[in-house]
């Protein structure tokens, strides 16, 4: 995909390094973060929100690419935001973005925990790709975070001496994917 550029003189935060962010102390890092879920999670919809959104989200991707950020923010309360907002935004370039930043979050992170909600951005992505089955250009968006969040629930499960079924992959996710296989969508 295209690199993300972001405004920081718009941007409603510091914008930290990754190597700020991941020396940074609890309390500062808390902080930090409960910024972003604030900002993330605004129910605003006139078109400054969304674009102050956008510009958050594409933040999110420049930092996320570093794990020691990528696996403090998966284990956080913003990883609920990002599939609230997956859910819950009415614009395609916000779901589009914030798909991108949690197939980043899932391909850097090194640890997940098991109250992770996982299995509840699975059946939402799968959901989304399957009610827009026609827009190829939704589902080249949608896919990447699917298959990262697939492999990642995967490769931890294999580490796993005595695996437990922490993450639910439903049939429906199945399915989706290897007709979307079957029709030519490859990521």
């Amino acid at each position: 995909q295209v690199p993300v550029k972001f405004d920081s003189k718009t941007l409603h935060i510091p914008t930290y390094s990754a190597e700020k962010l991941s020396s940074m102390k609890d309390l500062d890092w808390n902080d930090f973060l409960q910024r972003i879920c604030s900002l993330l999670g605004s129910t605003e919809k006139n078109t400054g929100a969304a674009r102050s959104k956008l510009n958050l989200l594409c933040y999110l991707c420049t930092v996320v690419v570093y794990k020691e950020v990528a696996s403090r923010l998966i284990g956080s309360q913003l990883f609920a935001i990002l599939i609230q907002q997956l859910r819950a935004a009415a614009n395609w370039d916000i779901r589009a973005k914030v798909a991108r930043v949690i197939g980043l979050l899932a391909l850097h992170t090194s640890e997940l925990g098991e109250n992770v909600p996982v299995s509840e951005a699975i059946i939402l992505l799968t959901e989304l790709i399957r009610k827009n089955f026609r827009n190829s250009k939704l589902k080249q968006c949608l896919l990447p975070a699917l298959g990262e969040l697939l492999y990642l629930i995967a490769s931890k499960e294999e580490k796993v001496e005595h695996p437990r079924e922490c993450w639910v992959v439903p049939l429906a996710t199945y399915t989706v994917l290897m007709r979307c296989l079957r029709e030519g969508v490859r990521h």
